[in-house]
């Protein structure tokens, strides 16, 4: 088979394109699931290259099955919202030459075919590129782009394995079961897509109220918190996102509700001070924090909440700290939760109250 010659090529054509797509996804701060590449499996290749013509069954599909079947290289993103597939559009728009552009999910409805929204484009690499020498090789070669949301790719491959094709074979029950979950997806990615639009929304407001210094009703999560953090105590560059994570959670096990009540409770300390006194010099930023909390709730109302309460070296550190703080003059339990906060021992692992 002539195609087996060229596998290689078309592999090798579509981590090209791969590439260049990811290097344009991350410099643009695009959040995605995916990108897949493929050469057409041989077999594939052949069950598409015998395929009769749609006008005359006698005739085969494809005259010249190695020029004229498109997808022998072939890339799909696979994007978490549909937002993003507007932005995936321009990239692939500036980035290559488009020689077709069609949305199979239309083209599916129109045939009474099951299907979704999945965006299918025929790029050429642009020549400002192909002039290159590592991708001359490719100047004339084409590659089928698949851009669909991770719910539509979910449906694609599963539709795929039960090759329920037409409606005029499928039975009346599963039709009707098959449409249902069309809609539902759809919603769905819709849903999904508006749920991320609030969120960061949410997100914007928490940090101009913390940069305002409004901090009433403020929700405790990951990107509050170190928005909080890193006016008061000064950003630290070392701290990963499951950190704040972790001391989001944390605030909330022990009862915290928003903010303003977080402000209250380390009002009284000085981080740099505090971290010297109670561990011997200054350690990051969450790691001051936390002893301010652990100052201000003082040692017994804290082992109450805590999910680290019932472990010895816990509580072994807490005397050490308090030792100190207590023998340099630091005052501490100088914070008592609202009687109404519910501090949600679930939250944390460690033994259940």
């Amino acid at each position: 088979m002539d195609y087996l010659k060229e596998q290689n090529f078309y592999s090798a054509l579509s981590e090209v394109v791969v590439r260049i797509l990811d290097e344009c996804i991350k410099a643009r701060n695009i959040k995605i699931h995916s990108i897949q590449a493929r050469a057409k499996d041989p077999t594939s290749f052949a069950k598409k290259a015998a395929k009769p013509s749609d006008v005359d069954p006698s005739k085969p599909k494809y005259k010249n099955p190695l020029s004229d079947i498109t997808d022998l290289a072939g890339v799909r993103v696979i994007t978490q919202f549909l937002g993003t597939l507007s932005d995936i559009d321009t990239i692939i728009n500036e980035e290559f030459e488009i020689l077709e552009k069609s949305n199979k999910g239309l083209e599916l409805i129109e045939e009474d075919r099951f299907g979704y929204q999945s965006v299918h484009y025929l790029v050429k690499i642009r020549s400002i590129r192909s002039g290159l020498a590592e991708y001359s090789r490719f100047k004339s070669a084409v590659t089928e782009i698949q851009v669909r949301t991770i719910l539509q790719h979910a449906w694609a491959e599963i539709e795929h394995d039960i090759q329920y094709k037409s409606s005029d074979t499928i039975p009346t029950e599963i039709h009707r079961r098959f449409m249902a979950l069309a809609g539902m997806l759809e919603v769905a990615d819709r849903e999904f897509q508006a749920i991320d639009e609030a969120d960061r929304q949410l997100n914007e407001k928490a940090s101009q109220d913390v940069q305002k210094g409004k901090l009433a009703g403020v929700e405790i999560t990951p990107r509050s918190i170190k928005e909080f953090l890193d006016k008061n105590l000064g950003p630290d560059g070392r701290i990963s996102e499951a950190a704040y994570d972790w001391l989001a959670r944390l605030l909330k096990t022990i009862g915290f509700r928003d903010l303003n009540e977080v402000q209250t409770a380390i009002s009284p300390y000085n981080d740099d001070q505090i971290s010297r006194i109670g561990e011997g010099g200054r350690l990051g930023q969450i790691s001051r924090f936390e002893l301010m909390i652990e100052a201000a709730f003082g040692k017994e109302a804290l082992l109450k909440h805590h999910p680290f309460r019932h472990y010895d070296w816990y509580k072994k550190r807490l005397d050490r700290v308090f030792s100190r703080l207590v023998e340099a003059g630091v005052p501490v339990g100088t914070f008592r939760l609202s009687a109404h906060n519910e501090p949600d021992h679930l939250g944390l692992t460690g033994k259940q109250a």
